[in-house]
């Protein structure tokens, strides 16, 4: 009985993963995340936010986690798991860019602009709003499938903390609230790195089984 069961969510979850509303899905995000990209990468470097320029990555990467979801759609389950852990280690990649990044920035000194801080993080919060929404019905699956909510809910995290980092740096005047944002923003990309990673390399096993 155990054994029937699996097989049966094992078919219900890849159905899912290669329905054709998922599908759509997966295309709006990747149109927002790249818009969402230029407009940060801009902002991030005209305000001199690490938070904001670590969010902007973030965004990029997300654009590429879609597109390569997409490509691995329709594919086998050994494909959707090499899949999800080149994205495993991209996130995982980001993530200690981003903490090195911080960690310069704090040799250098400055104080980013508040303003264009708060302003970029909302839009980008109801970027991610949106798009997680309509994730919302698939954060349960495959490592695959797994890797894109994730992202999703690590952006609009990460878009909240941006904006909380603007008032930090408007109400003290300094970099440190930018600065401890952007840690957290690479903290959470390192930690769905690794998980994406274990889920993926237990799927590549049990493949093989």
């Amino acid at each position: 009985m155990p054994a029937h069961r699996c097989s049966h969510d094992h078919d219900t979850t890849a159905s899912r993963a290669t329905s054709p509303r998922y599908r759509r899905i997966l295309w709006i995000a990747l149109a927002i995340n790249l818009a969402m990209f230029a407009v940060e990468i801009g902002a991030g470097f005209r305000s001199g936010s690490v938070s904001l320029l670590a969010d902007a990555i973030d965004f990029f990467g997300d654009a590429a986690n879609y597109g390569v979801t997409l490509a691995v759609l329709s594919m086998g389950v050994v494909w959707r798991g090499r899949a999800a852990l080149l994205k495993s280690a991209s996130m995982l990649a980001f993530g200690l860019f981003v903490m090195g990044r911080a960690l310069w920035m704090l040799t250098q000194g400055g104080t980013p602009e508040a303003f264009t801080m708060g302003g970029i993080g909302l839009l980008a919060l109801l970027a991610n709003g949106a798009v997680a929404a309509l994730l919302y019905a698939y954060r349960e699956g495959d490592a695959n499938m797994r890797s894109v909510w994730l992202c999703t809910r690590n952006d609009a995290l990460g878009n909240v903390a941006v904006m909380l980092a603007a008032l930090g740096v408007f109400g003290s005047g300094t970099a440190w609230p930018d600065l401890a944002v952007a840690a957290v923003i690479a903290g959470l990309a390192i930690t769905s790195g690794w998980a994406v990673l274990r889920l993926a390399t237990l799927e590549l096993q049990a493949a093989k089984n």
